[in-house]
């Protein structure tokens, strides 16, 4: 059964405003700086977007795009106390009765069950409700008109080509890291949902690094995920791409949204961008003494006798994407 991990379900929500009085009822803030401060902006850009991407290209989603989300839940006449409850009450108990996407459990499957507050669920309800959310490359709301099918696998089809001709590099190599992330995460995912955590391993130690290239030889790029503290000795960081990790680092604790860093040697374009810790790493990569098992702790000592990747906190940065390829 296909993973779905869906509404900001797989998010970390993280990090509350202290105001007493939410930052987008002030009248004296433009609208604009408004939506860009609300807490619950972040909280899906930075979390829910794994997963619910709007950038993503269709045929690799894990799970359907936030506006759709939305789409779903604001039903004709329904208060915004109503709407954050339905989006609570599934994510506290995501069945297929309390799900209002029927169509989308059937295509992508059922997540499996998290455990967040219902104070960082609100943040981010509450700004869905409330703020326009950025739609997919020609999604039509609707999912009724006909001929939208074939603009948009035209699009995809040459959109390594439009991002190339008009020389977005960063954003070339974001989108080829967060649809790797996709595919590793739905792998990865259908692995934790059906057999376990153990198995989620087992999958890593055998399967991570060939979809890793299949994905870089579909994109004709490289593509590497690198640790200052690895797992497997293989991706571990250069004394280059350290100081790009370093980098990530300082400004997660600053609280600034990282952009990719992008590195131009003669024809080559490389770029960089953070692995960010969320709920579901920290089953394999958490603390000894509450997320990771002692069974789970047993075999990862067994398949990565030198593994260091342990020990984070959501929201932390474990390593970094290098995508590296031809101008």
């Amino acid at each position: 059964m296909k993973q779905y991990i869906t509404i900001f379900i797989i998010a970390i929500f993280f990090g509350c405003q202290k105001s007493e009085k939410p930052v987008y009822a002030m009248k004296s803030i433009a609208p604009d700086v408004v939506q860009e401060k609300h807490p619950g902006k972040k909280l899906m850009e930075m979390q829910c977007y794994i997963c619910h991407n709007p950038k993503t290209a269709e045929q690799n989603r894990i799970a359907p795009p936030m506006i759709a989300i939305k789409n779903h839940y604001l039903t004709k006449g329904i208060s915004k106390e109503d709407f954050i409850k339905d989006i609570q009450k599934f994510v506290k108990n995501p069945t297929v009765e309390n799900s209002k996407m029927p169509n989308a459990v059937k295509k992508f499957g059922l997540m499996p069950k998290q455990y967040y507050s219902d104070k960082a669920i609100r943040e981010i309800a509450d700004y869905l409700f409330d703020n326009d959310v950025e739609k997919p490359q020609g999604y039509d709301e609707n999912h009724g008109k006909k001929g939208q099918g074939k603009g948009m696998m035209k699009e995809q089809k040459n959109e390594a080509n439009l991002y190339k001709s008009t020389n977005s590099f960063k954003e070339y190599g974001l989108r080829i890291a967060l649809e790797t992330k996709a595919v590793l995460g739905k792998n990865l995912m259908g692995k934790i949902q059906k057999q376990g955590t153990i198995a989620a391993i087992e999958f890593c130690n055998i399967k991570a690094l060939s979809l890793t290239d299949s994905m870089a030889l579909v994109n004709n790029v490289s593509i590497k995920r690198v640790s200052d503290k690895p797992r497997n000795s293989k991706n571990k960081a250069t004394l280059e791409e350290e100081k790009y990790i370093d980098i990530f680092k300082e400004e997660i604790k600053k609280n600034i949204d990282s952009e990719p860093i992008l590195v131009e040697k003669n024809n080559i374009a490389s770029v960089y961008y953070p692995i960010v810790t969320n709920s579901m790493c920290l089953q394999c990569h958490g603390n000894l003494k509450g997320e990771v098992s002692d069974n789970t702790f047993a075999v990862i000592q067994k398949k990565y006798p030198n593994d260091k990747a342990i020990g984070y906190d959501i929201n932390e940065v474990r390593g970094i994407w290098n995508i590296t390829f031809k101008k």
